[in-house]
């Protein structure tokens, strides 16, 4: 036996772990299997109408617009709506997102819709987030094709679009979330986790909308 190996042994008896690999092994599988989840505000704890109400009001409270549709075929014509309002050009830029593809941007003849990852020259970008945080109205927004991350910081508006039912009451519950519907192996590369417009107060403690990405984040809830 080695000098490494009789130090490794001390250590493992002084901490009584197994000699098998096999059984360390196990030992990890069940902690990433059962891993306990830490204290949950009270406030995130409420019923799905509730934390979709305290999302709304979170997102708002923080520099977001926040409206609601019924349907993701009522998605193109609340896009035109916020474009035309804000008098900006009637282009988007949208990833390979399928639920965003099929929402039927046809019926809005005169919107220009552009595919893939901006370039930087884009003003307004849609996204669709994985999931909404009623605690803090944060958007949870994976990377990928589906939605590039460059559509979440390079434009100036940030359009998210957003499922009610995936509307979680705390931040924990948005890394079961992930898990369950990406798996191991299939996680993104990064999660952004989003809360109003960018904003910095680094110069003379004055507030400055769009410092580190868009200006505005405006959030289409389909219920």
């Amino acid at each position: 036996m080695s000098a490494r190996d009789t130090v490794l042994g001390k250590i493992r008896a002084s901490m009584r772990v197994p000699a098998s690999d096999d059984d360390r092994k196990r030992t990890v599988a069940a902690r990433l299997a059962e891993a306990p989840r830490g204290i949950i505000p009270q406030r995130a704890k409420l019923p799905k109408a509730g934390q979709l109400e305290l999302f709304c009001a979170m997102a708002s409270q923080f520099g977001a617009t926040v409206t609601r549709v019924s349907d993701y075929k009522d998605v193109p014509a609340e896009v035109s709506t916020y474009l035309r309002a804000r008098n900006l050009p009637a282009a988007i830029r949208i990833g390979a997102d399928k639920r965003l593809k099929t929402a039927g941007w046809a019926s809005e003849k005169t919107l220009e819709v552009r595919h893939g990852a901006s370039d930087g020259g884009d003003l307004a970008g849609v996204s669709h987030a994985m999931a909404g945080v009623a605690e803090t109205g944060t958007l949870a927004l994976l990377s990928g094709p589906d939605n590039p991350t460059t559509i979440n910081f390079l434009p100036e508006h940030h359009i998210v679009v957003l499922k009610a039912a995936d509307i979680t009451g705390d931040m924990e519950s948005v890394w079961t979330m992930l898990r369950m519907t990406q798996g191991k192996g299939e996680m993104p590369r990064a999660v952004n986790l989003v809360t109003g417009p960018s904003r910095s107060g680094d110069i003379e403690q004055t507030i400055l909308l769009g410092a580190h990405g868009p200006r505005a984040v405006h959030i289409i809830v389909v219920t």
